[in-house]
Formats: C-alpha cells, sequence, structure tokens
C-alpha cells in the first residue's frame, strides 16, 4: 500500500521516514518529495509497505508529533483525486456555464 505522509518538517530525509515507519513493519520504500529548482524538502512524502502493516502505521501515526508538527497520514490516493483543493482540470472548466 502507498501511503501518503504530510506535515512533517521540512529537515526530514528519506532515512529517517523509513525509520519511523520501521516499528509497523517492513518498508518497501520511502521518499521525501523535493523541490526541483532548491532540492528542499516540500513537507510530505510517501511510503510503500505492505497492507496489513501499513493500516497500522497509518492508525499509529496520523496527527502525531513529528517536531512539533502534527502528521497527515493516509492512504495515498492517484493524482486526479485529491478532492476539492485541487486546480480545475480542463474537463471542469469547460463545464461550468458562461459568467455572462
Amino acid at each position: 500500500m502507498k501511503i501518503f505522509v504530510g506535515n512533517f518538517a521540512f529537515s526530514m530525509t528519506d532515512s529517517a521516514l523509513r525509520s519511523l515507519f520501521e516499528p509497523f513493519g517492513p518498508v518497501e520504500s520511502a521518499a521525501v518529495v523535493t523541490d526541483q529548482s532548491t532540492g528542499r524538502s516540500r513537507g510530505f512524502g510517501f511510503v510503500e509497505m505492505a497492507d496489513e502493516p501499513a493500516a497500522k502505521a497509518i492508525s499509529a501515526l496520523n496527527g502525531s508529533d513529528s517536531g512539533g508538527r502534527a502528521l497527515t497520514v493516509n492512504q495515498a490516493r492517484p493524482k486526479g483525486e485529491h478532492g476539492s483543493r485541487g486546480s480545475y482540470d480542463s474537463k471542469q472548466r469547460n463545464e461550468r456555464p458562461p459568467r455572462w
């Protein structure tokens, strides 16, 4: 299962993210997302692990404190399913009625 981990400190590294999840089971991969131009962490990342340990990790770590910040931990969703905060895609834009 792919897990989204957000709202962590910008100093978080791939290995630190991995070690945060290892107590719950074997971690297949852990990656902190970085800014392309600066190389600095963007404050979120992804962890992959088996379904059962992933569910335990999500329950235990969501809302927990990491460097003074409450972590957001949940199952990752594909790019197009982020909810209402995302930008409009072309289909949504074309379906809106004109303003005038």
